[in-house]
């Protein structure tokens, strides 16, 4: 820092006279506003620490072959698709994929499928039509099931 120089002790006084009298803040800044609309600034949100676990055991995922293939359709059409196109029609899990809908059948019905379509009803459930090889016949598979 450069040494202070003194100044008149007459000249220091009416400098801060002056200063009394406009007051400390002298000039006000007036805030320019360019945009249209207030933006509010985002401030630092700093996340809660919870002081007790909600749930008290850990949830698995169960995915397996009986809870992928929910159950099988048995309207009038789904039996004409059976009878016509050697294809059975299950309602699934709502997350289940083709690959996994095809090893579920593998495994629960004893049969590879050829390809497997699956689309979502309006009420939310997937629909999954499982076409059969033409060794077997869907008949047969339906009749083991239960759905005749």
């Amino acid at each position: 820092m450069p040494p202070k120089t003194k100044e008149n002790p007459k000249e220091q006084a009416r400098k801060v006279i002056k200063k009394v009298k406009k007051g400390a803040k002298a000039v006000k800044r007036v805030k320019v506003w360019t945009k249209i609309t207030f933006r509010r600034p985002k401030t630092r949100l700093t996340p809660t620490k919870k002081k007790v676990k909600r749930v008290s055991y850990q949830k698995y995922p169960t995915k397996d072959k009986y809870t992928l293939v929910r159950y099988p359709v048995s309207s009038e059409s789904a039996i004409r698709t059976i009878e016509d196109n050697n294809t059975l029609v299950f309602v699934v899990d709502s997350h289940a994929t083709k690959k996994q809908i095809r090893k579920a059948c593998e495994q629960l019905y004893n049969f590879k499928p050829v390809h497997v379509n699956t689309l979502i009803r309006p009420d939310g459930t997937k629909k999954a039509y499982i076409k059969v090889p033409k060794e077997q016949e869907a008949l047969e598979i339906a009749n083991k099931i239960g759905i005749m």
